[in-house]
């Protein structure tokens, strides 16, 4: 018989699993009623945004690729060293930071040197070059602190400044090859045999027995015409001959003989006239005294000084008229003497045009011109030179060797390496809508996967902005090409893809915005937005809209901070 304590616990877990049973079933069962409220759609109500006031910024979002800029594939212009066997690498080119005057790689055991310049090697710089590519390279060698002139004349003093550059790396400058050195003493030996031939042809034509003769007719008119010439010059220089001075000198002396008589004739008949007459106590009649003797020898003295002086100026006219007869004379026999020269020079040119030692003088003079311009020809790029290949330029240094083309060993045929900038760029693209809005020079920022970011540049959209070796845009969109501000915590990260974000335009100050959503023009083309003021109660107020960002815009009108505006319904 079981105990009435235990029978009491059994009814009442009994009374307990009935009664959770029932709450189960309540739980489960509604009413008609009830189930109709259950399925009735909620009452409507308004989705609302608070007005903000904060900056707004725009941008503009690129997905692109972190790498060094510029790529440049570069190939030798020609070959390295003096001939052109077979061209192979010795040492190649090695990844990494490429300084100007570095040595690139080495072909044949010979350099290739990185300068700076924009113009391309393309050939051989040697003695006597000209050109931009030499004023080029001569920049780079003042540069490089070797000195030399920027005159674009690839003379002494730059190879002197090439030289030092190649001796700095360990190199000699190319000298002449063994080739050019024999092909220019055989040019050397050509005109000096031409010139003996020629030497030799005019020695037998000048002792010619045909021209002999007529060579001292060519001597004596030359010492003929001397002569004539030295005669008329003395003749010129006197003015009288001897003969003419002393017959002068004779009619000078009775000139002033007569003269001197004259005087003493004169001076006696001027004192016969002025003697005084005695008077006798008786006058008597005057008496004169007898003067017509002394008159006489007046008339008779001027008459002889008359004479002399007539005498006095034939002389001198005869003597005039003698010395112009005499340079006369003397000025024919200059003529004379001259046509002679000339007769005999034509006669001896005559008979050497017809000597047949003419034919070989003039064909030995032919064979030295133009061994002469042969050996100038050549001597124009003889000596000291740099190969086309020894030299590529690029128009920025330092740059970064990416990748290498060739192993040493292999020949050289095609591209060597890959050369670009020393600086990161990031390469990317956006739709050509959002093109429209970015300009060169953009500030931006560029974020890493880890979320750390860095300034940056928007440096060239659209062309300017493809990047050898990438590939084509897509129809719709273009490329786009960013430069970071800082090298700082990129190194290494080349290849890595990272988002940039282009500020196209940002607010000065913090300003209200709402967002995009909320804004609604209507017919008049005016912007409105909905203000909630109580719950599920609003009033239009009109804005006027600026700057958009982020699915945000920005407004001002009759609007508050905290306001609430109409973005939808719930």
């Amino acid at each position: 018989m079981k105990s009435p304590r235990r029978m009491l616990a059994f009814v009442i877990a009994g009374v307990v699993v009935i009664a959770a049973a029932g709450w189960v079933v309540s739980t489960r069962l509604r009413s008609p009623a009830d189930e109709a409220a259950r399925r009735t759609a909620p009452k409507a109500s308004l989705v609302t945004a608070a007005v903000e006031r904060r900056k707004l910024v725009s941008t503009i979002v690129v997905s692109g690729t972190l790498a060094y800029g510029s790529p440049v594939p570069l190939t030798l212009a020609g070959v390295v060293g003096g001939t052109s066997e077979l061209q192979r690498v010795t040492r190649a080119p090695r990844q990494g930071r490429l300084a100007e005057g570095a040595v690139f790689m080495e072909v044949n055991g010979r350099p290739v040197f990185a300068l700076r310049g924009s113009v391309p090697m393309h050939r051989t710089i040697g003695p006597g070059t000209e050109g931009k590519d030499v004023k080029q390279l001569q920049k780079a060698l003042r540069r490089l602190g070797f000195g030399g002139p920027a005159s674009g004349v690839f003379d002494g003093a730059t190879i002197a400044a090439v030289t030092r550059m190649y001796k700095k790396k360990g190199y000699e400058a190319q000298q002449p090859t063994l080739a050019d050195r024999q092909a220019y003493d055989q040019l050397r030996k050509a005109v000096q045999t031409a010139r003996e031939t020629l030497a030799t042809e005019k020695q037998a034509l000048d002792q010619g027995r045909d021209v002999l003769p007529l060579k001292v007719k060519l001597a004596n008119a030359k010492t003929d015409l001397k002569s004539a010439r030295a005669a008329l010059k003395e003749a010129e220089g006197q003015r009288l001959t001897p003969e003419d001075d002393a017959k002068l000198a004779t009619a000078d002396t009775t000139v002033r003989a007569a003269e001197e008589k004259l005087l003493e004739a004169e001076q006696a008949l001027t004192a016969a006239r002025s003697q005084p007459t005695a008077t006798p106590t008786a006058t008597p009649a005057p008496q004169t005294t007898d003067t017509s003797l002394l008159e006489l020898r007046v008339d008779n003295a001027r008459a002889e000084l008359e004479q002399a002086r007539e005498a006095y100026g034939r002389i001198m006219e005869e003597a005039r008229q003698a010395r112009a007869k005499l340079l006369e004379e003397l000025r024919k026999a200059v003529r004379t003497a001259n046509d002679g020269l000339v007769t005999a020079q034509q006669a001896l040119r005559q008979a050497r045009q017809l000597s047949p030692t003419k034919l070989k003088v003039a064909d030995a003079a032919k064979d030295v011109a133009a061994a002469r311009s042969l050996l100038a020809e050549f001597s124009r790029t003889y000596g000291t030179a740099i190969p086309p290949g020894e030299v590529v330029f690029l128009p920025k240094l330092p740059a970064r060797v990416q990748k290498t083309g060739v192993k040493a060993g292999q020949a050289v045929e095609n591209e060597v390496a890959t050369v670009t900038s020393s600086t990161f760029m990031v390469t990317g693209t956006v739709e050509t809508a959002e093109s429209d809005l970015l300009r060169a020079g953009m500030s931006a920022v560029i974020e890493l996967d880890s979320g750390k970011t860095y300034p940056a540049t928007l440096t060239a959209v659209g062309e300017k902005a493809t990047v050898p070796g990438q590939e084509k845009a897509a129809d719709n969109t273009q490329p786009v090409l960013l430069t970071p501000s800082s090298m700082k915590g990129l190194k290494g990260l080349s290849g890595t893809a990272v988002t940039a974000r282009v500020t196209v335009g940002a607010t000065e100050e913090p300003v209200l915005v709402v967002p995009v959503a909320a804004v609604v023009t209507g017919a008049d083309g005016k912007a409105r937005v909905q203000v909630e003021y109580a719950t599920d109660k609003t009033k239009e107020v009109q804005v006027r809209t600026g700057l958009t960002a982020d699915g945000n815009v920005e407004v001002s009108g009759t609007l508050h901070e905290g306001d609430r505006v109409v973005v939808g319904d719930a």
